[in-house]
């Protein structure tokens, strides 16, 4: 946007703007952003317990921490590389098994994420701008969301943003060892969420294409380097764990094959994008998922996660292309569009018409991209305000994001007209900034980032202040401001907890066996392992859809006395595909062992047979 200032009017600077103000300011936004997401952590128990019990396991076996196994024992993986575990898991054998030790990290990642944005916005557009995106990633209700829970999104986003930062400095001297380095962090993006961290690549790959000052000989071959990089840092683990012994490995759980490439490229790779998931309970447009389209984003289940700012983002995205589309090629602010444009639209279009598994805290990936442009464009066109483009732009930013917080907020809450008046008068105040005299237009600029961030932080804040549980948490208040907070059917996406005496039952004698339990889905296996601190084994995985383990290794389990007891009845939700391997086990238990009832739940003894 800087070909809208004259020739006199100071660009970036070729290097980060040194301000007396700044850094208290830095401190201010990093110490309250710790406070948002530290603040009544422990409310939330587990979280996700079936994250949290596979820490618990990497917390007691070394190799059920670099497997990313359910259970100390090593029966089977959660369906997911394991790089957020091993955070997780090393917390745990450092400062006990507990919820602070989960969740903690998870904060602290938001924490740098928060940091490492301001720090990469701060290069091209200097502090105000940096720590205006900041303060928009801070209080974007899905990062609230995913930096007090422990999903493997809040690593990805941390390395994410860390590459973009690379990716700045790269291209700034065509430096193929900043390039390489986003390029590992890109790749370690991967071992936490596998290909939804290559959604990025498209965008840094185009802004250092562009911008790198050298030639595009040169370019081309940094590029290479960096994918090289990236193959090398996602590529190793996948490497390892093929040439492992698959009879001294866990079953890797989401596959039908023990195949970690299967994991990759199917079920958490393209079957995401075409709906075709064998083992999954659902998927496929209208079949589970939602309704895909450009609207998606804006739906009752993603808006309170996301949409506070995306209209504002894509319309300082369009006019900042606009604007320096005659700018030199190594224009840092064209630069900076081009990452955070290129990031937020490849994968806001992929969130948009993926026919597959699809749940609303994935869009805290967007969180980055938005608060950048936001960000940018806010200090940019504030600093060229005298200009009638540039203030109608600022004007429209914001009555964009008054409109959107209303019809996310209407019929909810009285923030919403008061957003909405809010943002007519901060709209019609900008227009007309440059006449008003210092203070009065800085009081305008107040009302507008007030406004601005009044709906996202209002939703933040709720967000942060309820519990927060299950496999699909979302967004937002238990109560109030319409939309809920996930949840799921039975035990599929929620966990057990057992009473006292079906707890004191699993502890007893439980060294004595491989695995104290078994029981059909994940989630259940890691309520009862949570709470007696032993091994208990996850039937078919996390849908009960894995072909782990099958009827006749669970007899032979058996038969060597491995497994002490047999809890529930079976699957309480059947996938539509994949194997029926826990069914049969569950039948054949039933029939060949007699069962009782401890605490509500019925509990076989595989140790006395019919």
């Amino acid at each position: 946007m800087t070909a809208l200032a004259s020739r006199e009017t100071v660009v970036t600077p070729s290097a980060p703007v040194r301000a007396t103000w700044h850094r208290p300011a830095l401190a201010v936004l990093l110490l309250g952003t710790a406070v948002l997401y530290l603040w009544g952590l422990g409310a939330s128990g587990w979280a996700n317990a079936f994250y949290s019990a596979a820490a618990q396991a990497g917390s007691q076996s070394w190799k059920a921490l670099f497997f990313g196994s359910s259970d100390a024992a090593n029966a089977i993986t959660v369906d997911k590389t394991p790089a957020a575990l091993w955070v997780m898991s090393l917390s745990a054998r450092l400062f006990g098994v507990n919820a602070w030790s989960v969740l903690v990290p998870q904060a602290l990642m938001g924490v740098g994420s928060v940091w490492l944005l301001h720090a990469t916005v701060r290069r091209t557009s200097g502090p105000a701008a940096g720590l205006v995106a900041g303060l928009v990633l801070a209080l974007t209700p899905a990062a609230a969301l995913m930096f007090r829970f422990n999903n493997p999104d809040a690593l990805l986003v941390l390395l994410l943003v860390a590459a973009a930062y690379c990716v700045v400095r790269a291209a700034e001297k065509a430096s193929p060892r900043w390039l390489a380095l986003a390029g590992v962090a890109v790749g370690f993006g991967f071992l936490a969420k596998m290909l939804q961290a290559f959604l990025v690549l498209p965008a840094f790959a185009l802004a250092y294409l562009v911008a790198a000052p050298v030639p595009l000989g040169k370019r081309l071959l940094h590029l290479l380097g960096a994918l090289l990089s990236t193959v090398a840092a996602a590529g190793w683990y996948l490497v390892v764990v093929a040439l492992w012994p698959a009879a001294d490995r866990p079953f890797i759980g989401g596959s039908q094959t023990n195949s970690l490439w299967e994991l990759v490229f199917g079920y958490n790779g393209f079957g995401r994008i075409t709906g075709d998931e064998v083992g999954s309970v659902g998927g496929g447009a209208g079949r589970g998922w939602g309704s895909t389209g450009l609207t998606r984003l804006f739906g009752t289940e993603m808006a309170g996660g996301i949409a506070w700012l995306l209209p504002a983002a894509l319309l300082a995205l369009g006019a900042g292309l606009w604007f320096t589309r005659s700018a030199p090629r190594t224009d840092r602010s064209r630069t900076a569009l081009l990452l955070w444009g290129g990031w937020l639209v490849v994968t806001a279009l992929v969130f948009s018409y993926m026919g597959g598994i699809i749940h609303p805290y994935y869009t805290v990936a967007l969180a980055p991209p938005i608060a950048a442009l936001v960000g940018t464009a806010a200090v940019q066109l504030w600093r060229l305000r005298s200009r009638p483009a540039a203030s109608g732009l600022l004007s429209g930013g914001v009555a964009l994001t008054a409109l959107t917080a209303y019809l996310v907020l209407a019929g909810s809450t009285w923030l919403a007209p008061t957003i909405l008046v809010g943002g007519l008068l901060a709209t019609v105040a900008l227009f007309f900034a440059a006449q008003l005299t210092r203070w009065a237009a800085t009081a305008v600029a107040v009302l507008a980032l007030v406004v601005t961030l009044s709906g996202t932080g209002a939703y933040t804040l709720a967000t942060a202040s309820a519990p927060h549980s299950g496999a699909i948490p979302s967004a937002g208040p238990s109560s109030g401001f319409g939309g809920g907070r996930g949840g799921g059917p039975g035990s599929l996406l929620s966990t057990t907890t057992p009473g006292a005496s079906l707890t004191s039952l699993l502890q007893q004698d439980a060294s004595h066996y491989t695995w104290t339990a078994a029981t059909v889905l994940s989630n259940a296996a890691a309520g009862y392992q949570l709470a007696s601190g032993a091994p208990v084994m996850a039937v078919g995985g996390f849908n009960g859809t894995d072909p782990y383990p099958t009827l006749a290794q669970f007899q032979q389990y058996v038969a060597s006395g491995r497994i002490h007891y047999f809890l529930g009845e079976g699957m309480t939700m059947q996938g539509s595909s994949g194997s029926d391997a826990a069914q049969q086990i569950a039948e054949w238990v039933a029939e060949h062992y007699q069962s009782s009832t401890v605490d509500g739940v019925t509990v076989y003894d595989l140790t006395t047979a019919n």
